[in-house]
């Protein structure tokens, strides 16, 4: 059965659940869908306490996600969890989605609101997806009790490559931190301490190859500058290589630049007219947080209602 709504709202983080709230403030019929279980997005992945979002200092990204799901619970907003995206057709303003083993179902929209967010970078590597499939994404936060006493490998030359490699050293892991040139992006607060501890050791001008272990991970191929090859046995992976936009939706339909990210103006509009994008799907990592995600919600949601009510004025 075909919907119609105003505003369609892709993705449930801090971005998507803004934009919900400021839909219900405005009076626009809108539906969030959220293709995991439940509401939160990438708080999930913090396990580190959050000091820097005003007015609601918590332990952690869930504790956060808790107080963010229960206001718009609390506003009524509509929300759709579990259900995948399966296309978008921006051209004629419809996307068809659908639950595993249900039907398809297509919603109509005037507007779109894309908060879906990035992942993290993958290597690319045989035996990536299996260590993936097996549960083996860490934190080091969350899990540097984990490797003490045993040796870690970390790849990335960034903030959080260093900073967790400077977890898990500190909690005496043995770390390797393998960076795939000679120059590093890490500010000084971590490069320094990171480049001086006894435990970390430093690969530069490497890229892992192979990632091996059938039931946990056991060791990598990395290649070195020299052409040779260097087994390292290790007992876990932290990759650390930044982050991809999640704009597979919208790519060949909006411009984007080279790295996909979507281009916007001021109000988080896209190429195309009463289509835009906030959060982490549009703002690189350097300037990414919760609150600029959410300031771009409640831009994106008022520009929209003008949006919407122009468009009603036409017909």
């Amino acid at each position: 059965m075909n919907r119609q709504r105003d505003v369609v709202i892709l993705g449930g983080g801090p971005a998507g659940m803004t934009a919900a709230l400021w839909c219900k403030r405005l009076g626009l019929s809108h539906l969030l869908l959220e293709s995991q279980e439940s509401l939160g997005g990438q708080l999930f992945a913090i396990h580190n306490e959050v000091i820097d979002y005003p007015a609601v200092p918590v332990k952690s990204g869930a504790e956060l996600q808790e107080k963010f799901a229960a206001h718009v619970e609390l506003l009524d907003c509509e929300i759709e969890c579990g259900v995948s995206v399966r296309e978008v057709n921006l051209a004629e303003r419809f996307l068809t989605v659908g639950k595993e083993g249900g039907e398809e179902a297509r919603i109509d929209f005037h507007g779109l609101i894309a908060a879906t967010g990035g992942a993290e970078r993958r290597l690319g590597v045989p035996g990536e997806q299996e260590m993936i499939d097996r549960g083996e994404v860490y934190s080091a936060t969350r899990d540097r009790e984990r490797f003490a006493g045993k040796r870690a490998a970390v790849v990335g030359g960034g903030d959080r490559a260093f900073e967790g490699a400077l977890l898990l050293a500190e909690r005496g892991a043995d770390v390797v931190l393998i960076h795939r040139s000679g120059q590093f992006k890490a500010r000084e607060e971590f490069l320094h301490p990171v480049l001086a501890h006894p435990k970390i050791e430093i690969v530069t001008d490497a890229r892992v190859e192979r990632i091996y272990g059938a039931e946990r991970v056991e060791g990598l191929d990395v290649a070195l500058q020299d052409g040779t090859v260097q087994r390292l046995d290790v007992a876990g992976l932290f990759v650390r290589i930044g982050v991809e936009p999640n704009s597979h939706l919208l790519r060949g339909q909006v411009e984007t630049d080279a790295e996909g990210y979507p281009l916007v103006d001021a109000t988080g509009q896209t190429s195309v007219a009463g289509v835009f994008a906030v959060g982490d799907l549009c703002t690189r990592p350097l300037y990414s947080g919760i609150a600029s995600a959410v300031g771009q919600a409640m831009v994106a949601a008022k520009q929209l209602s003008l949006y919407v009510e122009q468009k009603g004025a036409e017909l």
